[in-house]
């Protein structure tokens, strides 16, 4: 599972880096710029859970059963989140179809849910981080 999702934040990082050139290049002057700014914000936000991804492949590479769960529970609401949160706002600014508005809270609300899932991991962890001498 941990390749898995390892690979899945290297490609949410890829995607976002080529779809934040895309909008710097492309989309400039082509778009209002409330709506770049929205394209941005998905850019972003994917960014960021690419590295909340990357962040929970490596804990799963070292964790024991008792967080498993909550870390993986974490990831899939991440994966899930940003493609409902990011997508719906790359396909809202490109196509300006008020259908995709409303999924973007849904997507919202699941990594909120990853980021609790993610919490509750670090909380029932049974590893102290702290190195002991």
């Amino acid at each position: 599972m941990p390749k898995l999702i390892l690979s899945i934040a290297a490609t949410y990082g890829f995607i976002a880096v080529a779809l934040g050139a895309f909008a710097a290049h492309g989309l400039k002057g082509k778009l209002a710029p409330e709506l770049l700014g929205a394209f941005q914000t998905g850019v972003q936000y994917q960014m960021y859970h690419a590295l909340a991804l990357l962040v929970v492949g490596l804990w799963l590479k070292q964790a024991t059963r008792h967080n498993t769960v909550w870390l993986n529970s974490a990831s899939g609401l991440f994966m899930l989140g940003t493609v409902l949160f990011s997508g719906s706002l790359y396909a809202l600014t490109l196509t300006g179809i008020g259908f995709f508005g409303p999924i973007t809270p849904l997507g919202g609300i699941c990594l909120l849910l990853g980021w609790l899932c993610l919490l509750m991991a670090a909380l029932t962890s049974s590893k102290d981080c702290s190195t002991s001498t």
